[in-house]
């Protein structure tokens, strides 16, 4: 089993150039990194983990700039969003920025989705809620042929676009792989257009029986990441047991200083399945 980290990047806490470093220098294999445009400051959508918002939610850098400063520090560590908002993103621009990093890193690059639930959040870029995931699922149609034909050209409800060119391509082939995030709802997104399902926070008895749904929904072997996993070692076997490809441990948003410490911490518990 293969373990990253997944966390928040913001103005408060560890640049992303010395958390790159640090994370290849203890073995990790992948940072996912959390996105959010801006947060409305009229909100009514609750926050899925209930209570206050955290601070950490206001404050995210731009993922694509994060991961390519890392990846300029970096060599094996895969940069991935965790997840990029796609119904609040421009399919053109979202394959142009991905390609990019792509290339720049050597082949790196993981584009991590979901639909978000921060209606407000959404209205603001011109997404209608109700019909965001069909918006996500074209918009995820339309990047995967950017990425992979020359006259790219798309014809949807919610994209719609005639032959363009588009470069860069990606380094991977056919492209990036895509990691789709949601619960069941989003089985049908995996199947269709994710190279993995990201499970957010599902702890290990809960997952089993959606793993063999989602499989026998795929009719394949459909890799699994865990996103937000506590540096606990009973859910780490757990996840183990299930056959899980990689555990993403979840770092808090703090100062370099107590980064490094924790970090060491969860290295320290990688270390023991290695």
């Amino acid at each position: 089993m293969k373990f990253g980290i997944s966390t928040f990047i913001t103005d408060q806490g560890i640049r992303p150039v010395p958390l790159g470093k640090a994370l290849e220098a203890r073995a990790f294999d992948s940072l996912f990194i959390a996105e959010h445009s801006h947060i409305p400051v009229d909100r009514e959508s609750p926050y899925p983990g209930g209570g206050e918002l955290p601070e950490i939610y206001y404050r995210t850098l731009d993922p694509f700039v994060a991961l390519s400063a890392i990846g300029v520090v970096t060599e094996r560590l895969l940069l991935a969003t965790g997840i990029a908002l796609i119904p609040e993103r421009d399919p053109l621009m979202t394959a142009k920025e991905v390609a990019t990093l792509d290339l720049l890193s050597g082949g790196r690059a993981i584009l991590g989705v979901g639909i978000g639930w921060n209606r407000e959040e959404m209205r603001n870029h011109g997404t209608d809620p109700s019909t965001r995931g069909r918006l996500t699922d074209e918009r995820l149609g339309a990047i995967t042929q950017l990425w992979t034909t020359e006259k790219a050209e798309f014809h949807g409800d919610f994209v719609d676009f005639d032959p363009v060119y588009s470069w860069p391509k990606p380094v991977q082939r056919p492209h990036p792989p895509i990691y789709v995030g949601g619960g069941e709802g989003a089985f049908a997104r995996v199947v269709r257009y994710g190279d993995a399902w990201l499970a957010n926070g599902v702890p290990p008895e809960q997952l089993g029986p959606q793993i063999e749904r989602l499989r026998s929904l795929a009719g394949r072997d459909v890799p699994v990441t865990v996103y937000g996993v506590p540096g606990d070692q009973g859910q780490v076997e757990g996840y183990l047991a299930l056959g899980v490809e990689r555990v993403l441990f979840s770092l808090p948003t703090v100062p370099e200083g107590e980064t490094l410490e924790e970090l060491d911490r969860l290295a320290e518990v990688a270390a023991r399945y290695r």
